[in-house]
């Protein structure tokens, strides 16, 4: 099921109200505001801007204090809606949006990634949005963490682990897609479905 995104902007704004009410529909107007703003700007406005969206918006905050689940996957619309999240809900909601800029789906890829904490040798599970410009291309990372996009060359404390979009999913840093993420990864499928009732598709 290819995600190319075409949002329905009605359905999206019943969805908000009837699940997060007035300050729900707030960033909702938002973030059409910014897609309007940026139809047709460069894409490292784009990038810059998308990333710089949620990142001031939402509110990290662990999937068992938002959700009292261990891993959730949020919609955009329930990320904007809890204006809190996790990496995955940043990387979703970056991926998504830029899609909805036109830049190319197959130009995205959500990273799973080791990343190192400090100077220390402690890693945690973590994931950014990357931007290849080719398939075989350094991506650049949009990352909730850090507030600059850089090329993952720069990002000496991520080691990338697998990542996918809505055609495929790669192991490492390989630049061949070895499965179906749709099939693989189930939180990714509810995102999808979730996503589908809200408006988004």
């Amino acid at each position: 099921m290819p995600l190319e995104a075409r949002i329905d902007r009605a359905r999206l704004r019943n969805s908000m109200q009837r699940l997060y009410g007035s300050s729900g529909l707030a960033i909702l107007e938002e973030w059409f505001a910014l897609l309007d703003r940026l139809q047709g700007a460069d894409l490292d406005t784009q990038l810059r801007e998308v990333n710089d969206f949620f990142n001031r918006r939402v509110r990290w905050v662990d999937d068992i204090d938002n959700w009292g689940a261990e891993d959730h996957w949020a919609t955009p619309l329930e990320t904007m809606g809890q204006r809190q999240g996790d990496c995955e809900d940043y990387s979703i909601a970056k991926y998504v949006t830029l899609k909805e800029l036109g830049v190319p789906g197959s130009r995205l890829r959500m990273i799973y990634v080791r990343a190192r904490i400090g100077r220390s040798q402690i890693t945690q599970a973590h994931m950014v949005l990357g931007y290849y410009e080719t398939p075989s291309a350094v991506p650049l990372v949009l990352d909730n963490l850090v507030p600059s996009i850089t090329p993952a060359t720069q990002r000496t404390d991520l080691d990338p682990v697998f990542s996918f979009n809505s055609a495929g999913l790669w192991a490492g840093s390989s630049s061949q897609s070895r499965a179906d993420p749709v099939a693989r990864l189930s939180r990714w499928r509810s995102v999808i479905e979730r996503m589908e009732q809200q408006g988004f598709l």
